[in-house]
Formats: C-alpha cells, structure tokens, sequence
C-alpha cells in the first residue's frame, strides 16, 4: 500500500478493479470517483494486459507488414513511465485506483500485477455469466465490432465466453496475491442494496464509509438496436471505418492515418450509431440459447460457490457450479 504521508514523485495504484467486464465496473468507479479520498482516471488503463492478442485484438494491429504491439516489459522502462503518468494528477489522495475489466481474465496480467504491485487491493464484480455474455455482446454491437447475430458471436468471438470464465481465473489472483488481497463482489448485490455494497468496498480499501445520498450513482442507460438486422448490416460498414480506433490507447501515434481514423470514429458514434441505437432494451435471448449457456458456464465455473463460500444457484438462475 502507497503511504500518502511520504512525498513521492510518481504513485502508483493502491487497488485495481479488475473486472468483469458488464458486471458494474463502470458505476463502481464513477462511485468511487467521488469519494474525498480517492483518485482514479476516467478510463480504463488497459496496461498489464496491453500486449494480449485475446483480450485486447484492437490494440495488436499489422502495418507494413509488421506486427506493431504494446511492450508492457520494456527494459528501457518507457511504458511503466507512461503508466505511473497516468496517475500523477492523484498523487497526494490517501488511495489511488485504477479500472480495467479485462484483467481478470488475461493469463498475462496476475503475475505482471503482482510483480509490480505487489500490496494491490484487487477488487473483481461478477455477474450472472448468461447475462453478462448477453450484455458484451451488445456492447460489442454498439460499437461496430460485431456484426453477427448472438449465436454466431460465441462462436467466433472468444472474449465473450472467456468473460463469463470466473473460477478459473480467480484462483490464479488469489494464489498470486492470496485471499486478503482479493475482494469478489457481486452485480446482483449492487442492484439490491447499493449503500451495502459500497460500505463493504469503502471497509475494504480502509476508507471513511460515504453516503450514496449525497452521490451520483447513475452513470449511464445503454441504449439498444431498434432494428438488430439494420445495425448488423450498418456495422458491416461501420467496423471497417473504425478498425483503428484503439491504435492509439498508449499514444505517440500522429500523422494523417492517425486522423482519419479519429474523424471516422467520430463520425461513427455521433452521427450514425444514435440513430441506430434507439430501444430501451435488447431483444429476449432465445431459450434455447440461454438453457446451452446456463449448463456451459455452469461447467466452466466448476468450483465457483465453494470458491466464493456462497451458493451462486441461489444468485443465478440455472447456474450449478
């Protein structure tokens, strides 16, 4: 753990929340961002697992024939720089944070965070596996990177599956940092009693507790396709216009491909998707589909309620794991 009280020139994180994603991550840090004695950036860091072909595919892109990636072990020590800068705007908050969902399940990043961070608090949300896959798919959907129906995105989109993977990859954080290290915190919970659940994440990062009522809790309302057909044959076009939009994460990319790029993403999500995206809801998975996914991550997620010392079947509908 960081000691505030030190003056130090660079800071790095005291907690993760390492994900899953779809699972509440997002209102967790919009939360804890406003909490007096936390800094946290805006967005995800993606640093740990930047180099990860599965988890980040937009990040590892081919130009010129070469493939062009993230070195997370530079020796020269050139992209630890760029991550401690992330939080240099925190440095006098008693705890700083960072979020990025696809940490629990990159088989690259538990050992690289333990290596660097070794006294991290890891906090991870889980959700309803069926759910959550449902809910990253039409994620995926509404930013152009699919243009598939949800069947034949399990199929050919393996981070959807591998982030409803919940047990396998929990142990490999808890035999890397051990239990006192690892908080696991449920979406459903979050949903039932908001002030509980942040009093237990608040006790567990040893802060002063903060009152929800005086917090904006509410930080976004997806939006859903009003014509699934239409936004899947619009994203046919759409993800070739936006291919390269996470080129750039790291920076250091300038240049005119480097503004197209910009310029068609912009022109893609402010004028295109907000006519495409105008349903409350998403369409109702089909039962068979759900029935095959509530006995498949019931398989994957072998372990879990023992892991968790909690009987998930009585959280999720059809889970047995």
């Amino acid at each position: 753990m960081n000691d505030a009280s030190k003056p130090t020139a660079t800071r790095l994180p005291d907690f993760i929340i390492g994900g899953a994603p779809k699972c509440g991550t997002t209102s967790l840090h919009f939360i804890l961002g406003q909490h007096p004695d936390i800094g946290i950036p805006d967005n995800e860091i993606n640093f740990f697992d930047a180099d990860d072909p599965i988890v980040h595919p937009d990040f590892l892109f081919v130009e010129d024939g070469r493939l062009e990636w993230f070195d997370v072990e530079d020796p020269e020590g050139k992209s630890l720089d760029w991550y401690e800068a992330r939080f240099a705007p925190f440095r006098d908050k008693p705890r700083i944070g960072e979020d990025t969902t696809t940490y629990l399940f990159s088989a690259a990043a538990p050992e690289r965070i333990q290596a660097a961070l070794p006294d991290v608090k890891m906090i991870f949300l889980l959700r309803d596996p069926v759910r959550r896959a449902y809910s990253q798919y039409w994620h995926l959907m509404r930013t152009a990177r699919l243009a598939c129906s949800f069947e034949k995105a399990l199929t050919q989109h393996s981070s959807i599956v591998l982030g409803s993977t919940y047990a396998p990859h929990l142990r490999r954080y808890l035999d890397a940092f051990g239990p006192d290290q690892v908080k696991v915190q449920i979406f459903e919970d979050f949903r039932t009693d908001q002030q509980a659940f942040i009093d237990e994440t608040t006790d567990y990062l040893d802060l002063p507790r903060m009152s929800l009522a005086e917090a904006k809790t509410w930080f976004n309302r997806s939006t859903y396709p009003q014509m699934p057909r239409l936004h899947r044959a619009a994203n046919r076009i759409g993800r070739g216009l936006i291919s390269g939009r996470y080129r750039n994460h790291m920076g250091g990319r300038t240049g005119l491909r480097h503004r197209v790029h910009h310029k068609l993403h912009h022109l893609w999500f402010h004028k295109v998707n907000p006519r495409l995206l105008r349903a409350e809801r998403p369409p109702r998975m089909r039962a068979d589909t759900a029935a095959y996914l509530a006995q498949h991550f019931s398989a994957r997620n072998a372990g879990l309620s023992d892991l968790l010392g909690r009987d998930m079947s009585r959280v999720w509908d059809g889970f047995t794991g």
